[in-house]
């Protein structure tokens, strides 16, 4: 397996540090936030300090990961292909200002292992292309029929694919007579993206470190096997090492929205469940250091949600610290299962609807929604509609346009993702 460096040589030293030139982040710290549970919930510091990064509370750290080489071992040993040969793949569109699609020459295991994305499911387009190498007719048809538009074929690719997250591997392992070449396989795999993480710190009060807050992926699919997110897994085992041998990260910051108001007397009502509590950290120690200079700081306000108080409260200690010395002003925590009947965020919220809607309405509160956007933060929002309507006595068509309007203003903020 090539060293590390080897794929790290392109990159340069010098500023800015972005997508096509990453900063090697050293890893000051690992550990596990979760005091139980069969899941895995972690924070990392990156060492930023020989970079000049500078970053703002609520900004995003992209990071670039490395596939399971145990994968893509089977995928050379399964298409009988020697991965330490030397490649290079070059872009027959004459109109492409690249001339490769990733550094090349490189190796097989080199390309599979940092430059394609070997993990997601394969697009329609890819089993289209595959379909050709399979002498069963009958997997020649099937991945065919799953990239085509029918209504048949996209509930197949549904079922058959996404839903049971098969990645290539998969599909190769499950489909025996399917024997694509090497060569041609790497040119229809995309290129393995950075991942993005709301960071977990202040610039203004860390600002050599970046702090990253994650759930690591890694359940068992509907066929038996287990699927590991890429980037939580190995940013999982980057230990840290008293040695020469300093595990790294190729990172850089992408700046964002999601920023404190201007005046740090705006109160703040920030609505975090799970790892989405990631920026509202960096948000309290920013406050916290206002406070300390002595500024007038208005009231902090977080919701937060986890599973159970003694298995996922996250940084509970660091969170009743802010509450004892003043800058956490109010802290409400939804344990969703810790009775039989589930709490959420947005139940505390309902809770609380007088003082949140005087908050907003009287005191220009700013909010704050971090985490899963296809439930929580969509639930958050219709529970905002009901205390304009409830407590501020809208009807439901001025309450809708009443939390457009704190969008439009930047007072109703969301950092979400599906």
């Amino acid at each position: 397996m090539p060293k590390y460096h080897n794929f790290c040589q392109g990159m340069q030293t010098y500023e800015p540090f972005d997508a096509k030139n990453p900063y090697l982040a050293t890893v000051a710290t690992n550990r596990q936030l979760n005091q139980a549970g069969n899941r895995h919930l972690m924070h990392l510091d990156l060492d930023i300090s020989g970079s000049k990064i500078r970053y703002d509370s609520g900004d995003h750290v992209a990071v670039y990961p490395i596939n399971d080489i145990s994968v893509v071992n089977r995928i050379g040993q399964i298409l009988d292909a020697d991965l330490d040969a030397v490649i290079s793949l070059n872009n027959l569109d004459e109109e492409s200002n690249k001339k490769h699609p990733f550094p090349c020459p490189t190796t097989y295991r080199t390309a599979l292992t940092h430059y394609l994305d070997i993990t997601n499911p394969p697009r329609t387009n890819v089993l289209f292309e595959l379909a050709q190498y399979a002498t069963d007719p009958k997997d020649q048809e099937t991945l065919r029929k799953m990239a085509s538009a029918s209504i048949e074929g996209k509930g197949l690719y549904q079922s058959w694919i996404l839903d049971a997250r098969r990645n290539i591997l998969a599909v190769l392992e499950d489909m025996p007579s399917l024997h694509p070449t090497i060569d041609h396989l790497c040119e229809l795999l995309p290129r393995l993206q950075a991942r993005y993480y709301s960071i977990a710190s202040s610039g203004k009060v860390y600002p050599t470190m970046v702090s990253i807050c994650a759930v690591v992926v890694d359940f068992q699919t509907s066929t038996g096997r287990r699927f590991k997110g890429v980037a939580t897994n190995w940013l999982k085992n980057m230990v840290v090492t008293d040695n020469s041998h300093k595990a790294t990260v190729p990172m850089y910051v992408r700046k964002s929205q999601f920023r404190l108001p201007y005046k740090a007397s705006n109160p703040v009502v920030m609505i975090g469940p799970g790892t989405g509590i990631a920026p509202f950290m960096g948000f309290l120690q920013e406050r916290g250091m206002m406070k300390e200079q002595g500024k007038d700081v208005g009231e902090t306000i977080l919701y937060f949600g986890c599973r159970h108080r003694n298995e996922d409260f996250l940084y509970q200690q660091e969170l009743q610290e802010f509450q004892k010395i003043g800058v956490l002003t109010q802290l409400n925590v939804a344990f969703s299962r810790d009775q039989e009947e589930k709490v959420y965020v947005q139940h505390l919220l309902k809770k609380n609807m007088e003082h949140l809607w005087k908050l907003i309405h009287t005191d220009n509160a700013h909010i704050y929604i971090c985490g899963d956007a296809r439930n929580m933060a969509r639930d958050v929002q219709n529970t905002f509609y009901d205390i304009a309507e409830e407590a501020g006595g809208l009807t439901h068509t001025q309450a809708v346009t009443y939390i457009k309007k704190l969008m439009t203003n930047g007072r109703y903020s969301q950092d979400v993702w599906s």
